[in-house]
């Protein structure tokens, strides 16, 4: 490892300074970002003792609620959203991925309207992959990205490419190849979700506005509209810093935990000179829900994760308020992504995996959304299609309301599914795709094709918190086996005893992490923060 000292921005790059990296770890860019942790780290460190705060409220007994406090906004109808900005009028069909290379021309040619360039839960947090992805947006933006894969086939961008709206890592991570020390000679990371917006904005910015388009961001694992108006203030801030006019930037919340579930029109006003949209991710969100309420009792234990599906009770109750919510306020609703992808190899997977998008996509549009997520390139037309037939030539439906008081916040944390169960198989699924989930993010892979699903962060951490839970909760499986540390651990050995290995692979450490997180006396907030310490700082 090579680490350069930046003295004037009193950075220390404890990272290999890769090829071109120093064209994004420029001493100017490096200042901003120094900037940004300056005014912003100490917010930052409170939003996360706030969270701390929170869960120990709900593990005494504490149940989420509309805040009273915040009663006067969600009651003004006056007050709207700043709205799509240049380029997300129409939002009907985003892709997500990482932002390699490879992936980056991809979804830049998939012929959707938005690309979700993904430096957060699809990107495996390698400083190769951070500083990386940087420079493949950086070459998108300005149309100079190529590729050549090992096989000598060439990609390169097509005619028409979509708006770019990235996602920087949410406030819970670090950067710890980016120091910033002081006149004593200590020093500490900075903020992974300030060093991936900040050099992203920093560099490309001005650039998106003369293209006209604009720098958009998707701000995940956000918990509270407190948290929502630190990232206003870090938007405000970058404005003043570059000369661009307050309010350029738009960003789509992703509302991807049951805290902000309860406070999603009060985190639309704390950006709403700034906001876009909010959109429901799901995967998260379950995430969310049985780490918030991973010691509350049987009524709290959710079942298979096959299982908890869109249409149960407590989901469409999210996912409704949603949609109310922000065409109230004149915002984009923006639908999730179904996790089925086609197999080119497997006509029948293929199939099945184009049955399941339609159904997802359609019932979405037909709910109200503006637009939803796909995964894939060859999903792109089926969610078009879809939308096509509910907006027509529509760019969106905001203006579609139904006037439905909000759901209660029993209906929102009721998880009661009819005729669940949890079993064998999906105790098994959990421990499989978790431990093979965790093995391709060691190696630097945070999208991986996983029995015919595209699973990300999100995936592994529902699978290690139900396994978590499940022991904790005394659950029996409907075969009639008490779920106990043993019983996971025999399943670990059993999985890894089919598994098929190859050179390189980390499937030890991959093991070791799912243990410690999925059977470890105390529940870890999330796997990534100890899997970053341990293999990537």
């Amino acid at each position: 490892m090579n680490a350069l000292l930046h003295t004037e921005s009193k950075i220390l790059i404890a990272g290999e300074m890769g090829e071109r990296f120093d064209e994004i770890l420029t001493d100017d860019a490096l200042e901003f970002v120094r900037q940004l942790h300056i005014c912003f780290e100490p917010d930052r460190r409170e939003a996360l003792a706030r969270r701390a705060m929170s869960r120990r409220r709900i593990k005494s007994g504490g149940r989420f609620t509309y805040l009273p406090e915040t009663r006067d906004i969600r009651e003004d109808s006056s007050w709207r959203v700043a709205g799509a900005g240049p380029g997300l009028h129409d939002r009907r069909v985003e892709i997500t991925g990482p932002t390699d290379r490879k992936m980056t021309i991809n979804a830049m040619n998939s012929g959707a309207r938005v690309w979700l360039a993904d430096q957060e839960d699809a990107t495996s947090p390698t400083w190769n992959n951070v500083i990386g992805g940087q420079i493949s947006l950086y070459d998108a933006i300005r149309r100079t990205i190529d590729f050549v894969a090992p096989d000598g086939r060439a990609y390169a961008l097509g005619e028409k490419t979509p708006t770019i709206v990235m996602r920087p890592r949410g406030w819970h991570l670090g950067e710890s190849h980016l120091r910033l020390y002081d006149d004593s000679g200590e020093s500490m990371s900075m903020s992974g979700s300030l060093v991936d917006f900040g050099l992203y904005f920093f560099h490309n910015a001005k650039a998106l506005i003369e293209q006209g388009r604009g720098p958009y961001f998707y701000l995940a694992k956000t918990e509270s509209h407190l948290e929502a108006r630190l990232w206003d203030e870090v938007f405000s801030f970058a404005e003043t810093y570059v000369g661009i006019p307050h309010g350029t930037i738009r960003a789509t919340v992703l509302i991807e935990t049951i805290p902000a579930a309860f406070e999603m029109e009060e985190i639309l006003y704390e950006l709403r000179d700034h906001c876009a949209g909010l959109n429901a991710g799901r995967w998260d969100y379950i995430f969310s829900i049985i780490k918030n309420f991973r010691d509350q009792g049987d009524e709290f234990v959710l079942p298979d994760r096959s299982q908890i599906t869109m249409t149960v009770p407590f989901m469409r109750a999210y996912t409704s308020l949603l949609v109310e919510t922000c065409h109230r306020r004149g915002a984009h609703a923006i639908g999730g992504m179904s996790a089925f992808i086609p197999n080119r190899r497997d006509p029948e997977v293929t199939a099945r995996a184009m049955d399941q998008v339609r159904s997802d996509k359609k019932r979405e549009s037909n709910d109200g959304f503006d637009g939803t997520w796909v995964a894939h390139p060859d999903l792109v037309p089926i969610a078009f299609a879809e939308f096509d037939a509910v907006l027509g030539s529509r760019p969106n439906q905001i203006d579609r309301l139904t006037h439905a008081p909000a759901p209660s916040a029993q209906e929102l944390t009721s998880l009661a599914i009819a005729d669940s169960f949890v079993s064998a198989s999906g105790v098994r699924t959990n421990v499989s795709v978790g431990i093979r989930y965790i093995e391709s993010w060691l190696r630097g892979v945070g999208a991986a094709a996983i029995d015919n699903l595209m699973e990300d962060a999100a995936t592994a951490e529902i699978s290690r918190s139900q396994i978590w839970q499940w022991i904790r909760a005394g659950v029996t499986t409907k075969e009639g086996d008490r779920i106990t540390e043993e019983y996971v651990s025999s399943v670990i050995a059993r999985v890894m005893n089919e598994m098929e290995r190859f050179p390189e692979d980390r499937f030890d450490d991959a093991v070791a992490l799912f243990t410690r997180v999925a059977l470890g006396e105390k529940f870890v907030a999330f796997l990534t923060t100890p899997g970053y310490e341990e293999f990537f700082s």
